[in-house]
Formats: structure tokens, C-alpha cells, sequence
């Protein structure tokens, strides 16, 4: 799984577009910088013939004013060209997602196979992705350095992205916009599979929830239902229809919960179900403390269970 964010490991020809333009900055700068150090030098130490000429009017213009025009400009126009070439229109067989930034995870939907899920987004790799960005309080900014560059998700705007992974692999992306207690956990992973792999996934993702099979499973599934777990999830399926929280119907599939904060597990469930609010302070769901071990150990099966 990919954990680097760096726009230097690009994983996508946008991306690959911001990395090009940033090494050449890098570079410019560099040269510049010693460029500046090398003139200093010659004039606390050069002789006094070169001290002249670097006082001289000429080397000022040329140098202070010409030289800095002329470089600013060709790297601005340069960027325009490059980043340019990269807005792109919508191809016809482009997939789109809408994501909805909250306090602090990620709604994604695919509006044409009316599936919904949380904190993951699949795409096929190769293929052209549009994503519609919006936010459901506050402002955040959808941003995968690997793939893409940053958007602000704005309430009461609709903002527009395109990407595209060349090739298979998790990529992880992060909330680029201080949006309150929690920011640095609000992330989320890309994952891009092949085209036939994506097209399972997402026909798996529409069916209802997994049925509860275990006894553990069994005892999980009614603490869901009896302890309000359901006012606020939904899982297909079942009297689970809540729409404050993340769409749980496929929650043991994904690669981590709590928004990229822990791994997907039994155990994690059964800590962010207990101890949320030590682990992502001032979210939305309140702590079930009162939960024994058992009881949340069963929610955890249940909850992993859900494929």
C-alpha cells in the first residue's frame, strides 16, 4: 500500500505534469540562488575592476531587472503549457463519482450504479475519472498528489477534477484545507484495479449486505440494531438506514476505517466504537463506553464480516 505523499512519485500523467514543472522550479531556483551567491562573492572579494563592472548600470538592468523578467516569464509560460495541456474535456467513456468532503471522512458515490460507500475510492486504472467535488460543512480540498493536484471542496459549490492512474496500486490522498480538530486524520486511499477487477468490485458493491453467519456475527448484528448503531449508518439490507454516518453495507472490504486512521480489522472496529473520541476527537459519533468486551468484540466480527 502506497503511505507516501509527494508529488515526486507521480502515478498519473497529471500528476506526472505537476512533478516535471516542480523539478524545473526546483532546478531554476537552485541556480538562481547560486547564481546570487556567486555575484555576492565577487563583490565583497573580486578585484576592483570586477567590483566596477558589477556595480556598473548595465549589470543592474541586465541582471536585476532583464534577467528576472525574462526567466519569470518563460517559466510562467512554460507552466501555463504544461498544466494546460491537462485540462481536459470529459471522454465519453470517463467514469464519475461524486465525493462530499464531512467533518472528518469522505462520502463517495457512483451515481450510475447507485452504490455508496465511504473513505475509498476504486477506479479502473487507465481510464479517465471525473469527479465531482462538493462539502457538507465546512470548506476541505480533495487532494492525491500521486494521481492529481488539489481542489477546494466548498459549500454550496460544486467543484469539477479529473484524473487518471497509469497504472494499478493504492494511493493515498489527504484533506489539503485546515477543516478543524482532526484535519491531519481526515484521509482517504485511491485504489486502481484492472478494468475487469474494478467492474466486479462494483457490482459486488451493489448488492445488499452479507448476511450474518457466525454467532458472534449474529450477536454484532443485533447490537447494531439495538443500540442506535442504525440511526445513524446504513446497511443495505437491513432496517439499518441512517445517512448522518458512513455507509457501513461493505465496511469489511474497505482497506482501513476511520478514514485512513486504522487498519480494518476486528479489533480496530472495536476500538473506534469504544475509545472514537480519544482517537479522532469531536467527530460526530458519540462513544459507546458502555459496551463490554464482548459486545464489542461481536460488533467488530459483525462489522468485518460485511464484505
Amino acid at each position: 500500500m502506497e503511505t507516501q505523499q509527494s508529488v515526486l512519485s507521480p502515478g498519473g500523467s497529471d500528476a506526472e505534469s505537476i512533478a516535471t514543472l516542480s523539478w524545473i522550479m526546483f532546478g531554476s531556483a537552485t541556480a538562481i540562488f547560486l547564481g546570487v551567491l556567486l555575484v555576492t562573492a565577487f563583490a565583497h572579494f573580486g578585484g576592483e575592476t570586477l567590483r566596477r563592472r558589477l556595480a556598473s548600470h548595465e549589470f543592474i538592468f541586465y541582471a536585476g531587472i532583464a534577467f528576472p523578467v525574462v526567466t519569470l516569464a518563460a517559466l510562467l509560460t512554460y507552466g501555463l503549457m504544461l498544466t494546460g495541456a491537462r485540462v481536459m474535456a470529459t471522454e465519453a467513456g470517463a467514469l464519475r463519482i461524486e465525493i462530499t468532503g464531512e467533518q472528518w471522512w469522505w462520502r463517495v458515490r457512483y451515481p450510475t450504479a447507485e452504490v455508496v460507500t465511504a473513505n475509498e475510492i476504486r477506479i479502473p486504472a487507465g481510464r479517465q475519472v471525473e469527479i465531482k467535488l462538493s462539502s457538507a460543512d465546512v470548506i476541505h480540498s480533495f487532494w492525491v498528489p500521486a494521481l492529481a493536484g488539489k481542489v477546494d471542496m466548498i459549500p454550496g459549490v460544486v467543484n469539477l477534477i479529473r484524473l487518471r492512474a497509469g497504472k494499478t496500486g493504492t494511493y493515498r490522498g489527504q484533506c489539503a484545507e485546515y477543516c478543524g480538530g482532526p484535519h491531519a486524520l481526515m484521509a482517504f486511499h485511491v485504489i486502481a484495479l484492472e478494468a475487469r477487477e474494478f467492474d466486479a468490485w462494483l457490482v459486488k458493491q451493489q448488492q445488499p449486505a452479507a448476511t450474518a453467519s457466525t454467532p458472534a456475527q449474529k450477536q454484532g448484528a443485533n447490537l447494531f440494531m439495538s443500540t442506535g448503531c442504525n440511526g445513524c449508518h446504513a446497511i443495505r439490507g437491513t432496517l439499518a438506514t441512517g445517512t448522518i454516518g458512513p455507509d457501513l453495507t461493505h465496511v469489511g472490504g474497505r482497506v482501513s476505517i476511520a478514514a485512513a486512521t486504522l487498519p480494518n480489522d476486528a479489533q480496530s472496529f472495536g476500538h473506534w466504537i469504544r475509545g472514537n473520541q480519544h482517537i479522532k476527537p469531536n467527530n460526530r459519533m458519540p462513544p459507546f463506553g458502555i459496551l463490554s468486551d464482548r459486545e464489542l468484540a461481536a460488533l467488530g466480527a459483525y462489522l468485518e464480516g460485511l464484505q
